[in-house]
């Protein structure tokens, strides 16, 4: 086997491009000594070392199946038999039901392979489908990933980038700068920071290598190996934590922003929270942690940046965490404080009816358990949008004094009585307008409505929501998801 007689030579190569050698990386990434090289379709291998390491180590025990290109063979690019041998390990590992990572370093489809190569990559892609909501499939870039084949990590769950080193495009600075005359940087274009804040298709930028494997290795141990694991509840233990202080992490003057990171942390289990693309969309934070030793997913409304507002990015990047975990049975807990969607003419311009039907979609046609609570305020589509119990969600609450309205008082208060103040002026109309603010803000902008009608299951002490919460993860896991009319799919908005 290749790690057996690594050549030093190889090793010093890539240290001078500021980058671990694959056989660096699998020590760094699984536990001491699990790891065994394995080639499923090859008994003997015969063909000869083409660039890509394939087999399975353990991650705190759990199995897992891997493949890395080796940038010192060939430049680590994909060629038929290269290709073949990553088909081969993601089929062993579909088969085996347990998660696979890859490691991309290498510099496209080769050259003079020609349309083998880029057969090759097809029949990659294809599997990479049929992996996906099955196993995990999680994409290390660890080096240069270009052309055609980055649309293997593309298809993949969760893509890891580095700084410094990680760089994706499908079309190269060079190329690029010949076509349109301009000067742009590789990294600029495809590198980490780029992926992770502007693009969206990262989902973790992290700062070296050895912080992205222990990242990788925390992010496995929190998923379900296959989509037909079954929820393990009773083996978890629910411990008591002291959150009184909660409610004092939102401000009382409900115009105030504040980071809803400290709700999220303070409400799941020590440490447990994981962030997923921090820096892409952030007036929503989407994630995984754990409740009671329960593995969730969160998604909620971020008023530190536009107000957690919902735009197009938000909308997919909510859509696609609870698409996620309903195909892992994953439950899903919604925090929802916006006041709506962000009004600007480039929102409307980029699809914003189309991408925020896809969360509409995700939560709507998603089985798995959704819990929801909103923590201050929730107008018209937001509402909607943020898991509500008429798109399906099994539990819904509202912490004490919080406000469901169509929009904010102003907005409404301007169409509602248009014609009266159009006939004021003056001190007059600002006496009028201020007391029809707060005979709005007293009878619609608060939860009595949506308590009296019960289109919410009821109203919640924010101290008591981790203990409500768990509490109806257990009850709920003994029950079986309503089953959706029989079809292919949906057709979701794209």
């Amino acid at each position: 086997m290749y790690l057996e007689k690594i050549n030093p030579y190889s090793v010093e190569k890539q240290h001078k491009r500021d980058k671990l050698h694959i056989a660096e990386r699998i020590s760094l990434l699984f536990d001491r000594g699990s790891f065994v090289e394995w080639y499923p379709d090859h008994e003997e291998r015969n063909t000869g070392y083409d660039g890509v390491i394939t087999g399975y180590g353990d991650i705190f025990g759990q199995k897992v199946y891997f493949y890395g290109q080796d940038f010192t063979c060939m430049g680590g690019t994909f060629g038929y038999e290269h290709s073949r041998q990553i088909i081969a390990i993601l089929r062993e590992a579909i088969a085996s039901r347990r998660p696979i990572i890859g490691i991309y370093d290498g510099g496209g489809a080769r050259i003079q392979e020609g349309a083998a190569a880029v057969a090759g990559c097809g029949e990659l892609f294809n599997m990479n489908v049929m992996a996906s909501g099955y196993i995990p499939q999680i994409a290390i870039v660890a080096g240069t990933c270009a052309g055609g084949a980055v649309y293997s990590p593309g298809l993949m769950d969760f893509v890891f980038t580095i700084d410094s080193i990680s760089n994706m495009f499908v079309t190269g600075a060079k190329v690029i700068n010949k076509v349109q005359g301009t000067d742009y940087l590789i990294e600029e274009l495809g590198g980490a920071k780029i992926h992770s804040a502007v693009s969206g298709v990262a989902h973790f930028r992290m700062k070296d290598e050895q912080s992205c494997y222990q990242k990788v290795r925390k992010l496995v141990e929190l998923l379900p190996p296959c989509c037909k694991k079954e929820r393990i509840f009773q083996k978890n233990s629910y411990q008591e934590k002291n959150i009184r202080d909660i409610g004092t992490l939102l401000p009382k003057d409900r115009k105030k922003e504040y980071d809803v990171k400290p709700v999220i942390q303070t409400i799941l289990d020590c440490d447990s929270f994981i962030e997923v693309q921090e820096e892409f969309a952030q007036n929503i934070v989407v994630g995984f942690g754990r409740l009671g030793g329960i593995t969730v997913g969160m998604v909620a409304n971020q008023t530190l940046c536009k107000q957690g507002s919902i735009d197009c990015d938000a909308s997919d990047k909510a859509a696609r965490l609870v698409q996620y975990c309903d195909c892992y049975n994953i439950p899903v807990i919604t925090l929802a404080d916006s006041t709506g969607f962000v009004m600007e003419a480039e929102q409307e311009y980029k699809g914003l009816i189309r991408h925020g039907a896809k969360m509409i979609n995700a939560y709507a046609q998603a089985t798995t358990i959704r819990l929801t609570v909103i923590l201050r305020r929730a107008y018209g589509g937001p509402y909607i949008f943020m898991g509500c119990k008429q798109l399906g969600a099994d539990r819904h609450y509202v912490w004490p004094d919080t406000e469901v309205a169509v929009m904010k008082a102003e907005g409404a208060v301007a169409v509602i009585c248009h014609n009266q103040l159009s006939k004021l002026e003056g001190v007059e109309k600002k006496d009028y307008l201020e007391e029809q603010l707060r005979q709005y803000q007293k009878n619609y902008m608060n939860s009595n409505l949506v308590l009296e009608r019960h289109f919410v299951d009821g109203e919640i002490e924010p101290e008591k929501t981790r203990e409500v919460l768990y509490r109806d993860l257990i009850s709920l896991s003994k029950m079986h998801p309503d089953v959706p009319p029989k079809k292919k799919h949906v057709n979701m908005p794209m």
